[in-house]
């Protein structure tokens, strides 16, 4: 395989993985603009533009972008995270062109028609009864703004109702204004493509663009906190978060190990003890979500009311035990898990063409994935020991949803794991 990086005169990068053998290509733009770059009255805002983007350009309405693409047998989509909003195609080899026609004309041209914009809102305002009509879904928002209060990346992606409800063509596009310049962007394309020619594509679509001095977004800091909402359901529904290494510290390496050895499948510590030798919850996982300067811890469980109490109390005093006697079959255990977990999503084009656009944005390169993987072989057993003994040296954040007037407050599980 072979991986290129290449960068035009105004910043824009373009970084291509060529698999040998392949017949088709995924192509994307990702965007250094998701929900942690939004102004509190902007919350949403981000999103939202990712939906319109599919309503219409100034050259092709929003039946012809679905027509063209799937006249080729291809598809398109998108997605907004809290750093980033990506859109990204998948098509056979010949139709490529057309793949960066297409996500290039609806970055760049969305013409934000006011009918369509009335469609979309009353879209996404489902969108948001959806999630809050689903515990395992809301809850990790809970989270986030517990974890993070009053700090852009504790925001909902999705953005409140009265916000939504708010949003004219002129706010989308002062947001774009802001946020979508050339240096902010990577066109990551993985498969079926030739570099030189994509190089020729960005330079027509992109090349013309001004950079863009992009305003900064706000510092993440951990704070913890508690987010409890009572309600009669059938579960009680559990989160808990630590503060985390962000992901330009090779730190997270050892997070990321230590959460697949407390919750990441079956043999997992919280698996075999929470639910197969005490039968308390049906689903219990841990892992670890990392941003460019924090990161988050997060265990979720979901149990029946009962239960809740000892659930949250077994899963702190198992982070507790876990400083005193990890074992080294448990971290073996635990890296191949991440290293094959890793490299077996990285057979298709579309998680390698995520990845070159995720590094690029992070490192403004492309490590190897032998480099990765020597970090992860690197985690040693007194590595995560020493990680699950400063689980305590700050408050957890902790979101409750459902029967949950039998569970321990934050404060108590933070002094239960620091006793």
């Amino acid at each position: 395989m072979t991986t290129r990086l290449d960068r035009l005169s105004n910043g824009f990068r373009v970084v291509t993985e060529h698999m040998p053998g392949l017949q088709s290509a995924a192509i994307g733009i990702w965007v250094g603009a998701g929900g942690r770059h939004e102004m509190p009255e902007q919350n949403g805002i981000a999103h939202f533009l990712e939906h319109m983007a599919f309503k219409g350009t100034a050259r092709r309405s929003a039946l012809q972008i679905a027509e063209q693409i799937e006249d080729v047998g291809g598809y398109i989509n998108a997605y907004t995270s809290r750093e980033v909003t990506a859109y990204y195609a998948r098509v056979l080899k010949d139709d490529v062109p057309l793949a960066v026609d297409l996500i290039s004309d609806i970055v760049l041209n969305p013409v934000f028609d006011a009918r369509e914009i009335e469609t979309e809102r009353g879209v996404i305002l489902q969108e948001i009864g959806q999630a809050l009509d689903t515990p395992d879904d809301i809850i990790f928002d809970w989270l986030q703004e517990a974890a993070y209060p009053e700090q852009p990346i504790g925001r909902t992606i999705l953005g409140p109702s009265e916000r939504v409800q708010a949003f004219d063509a002129g706010d989308l596009r002062r947001f774009t204004a802001q946020h979508y310049g050339p240096n902010s962007m990577i066109l990551s394309a993985a498969g079926a493509v030739d570099h030189d020619a994509i190089m020729a594509m960005a330079e027509a679509a992109f090349g013309h663009l001004p950079a863009l001095e992009q305003p900064a977004a706000a510092p993440g800091r951990f704070r913890g906190g508690e987010a409890r909402v009572i309600k009669d359901l059938e579960q009680a529904h559990l989160a808990l978060g630590f503060a985390q290494p962000g992901y330009r510290d090779d730190a997270i390496y050892t997070a990321q190990v230590f959460a697949g050895a407390m919750g990441g499948g079956m043999s997992s510590r919280l698996f075999q003890e929470a639910r197969e030798k005490r039968g308390l919850c049906y689903t219990i996982f841990a892992s670890v979500g990392a941003y460019s300067d924090t990161g988050l811890l997060t265990i979720y469980a979901g149990t029946g009311a009962d239960d809740v109490g000892d659930l949250a109390r077994l899963t702190v005093d198992e982070l507790k035990r876990a400083a005193d006697d990890m074992s080294e079959a448990e971290l073996a255990r635990a890296r191949a898990q991440m290293k094959s977990g890793m490299l077996m999503g990285l057979e298709s084009p579309s998680s390698r063409a995520e990845r070159l656009a995720r590094v690029v944005a992070i490192w403004d390169r492309v490590p190897p994935l032998a480099e990765s993987i020597a970090k992860i072989d690197a985690v040693d057993v007194a590595a995560i020991r020493d990680h699950a003994g400063r689980l305590s040296e700050s408050a957890p954040a902790l979101a409750l949803y459902g029967p949950v007037t039998g569970a321990p407050d934050a404060a108590a599980l933070a002094a239960r794991l620091a006793a």
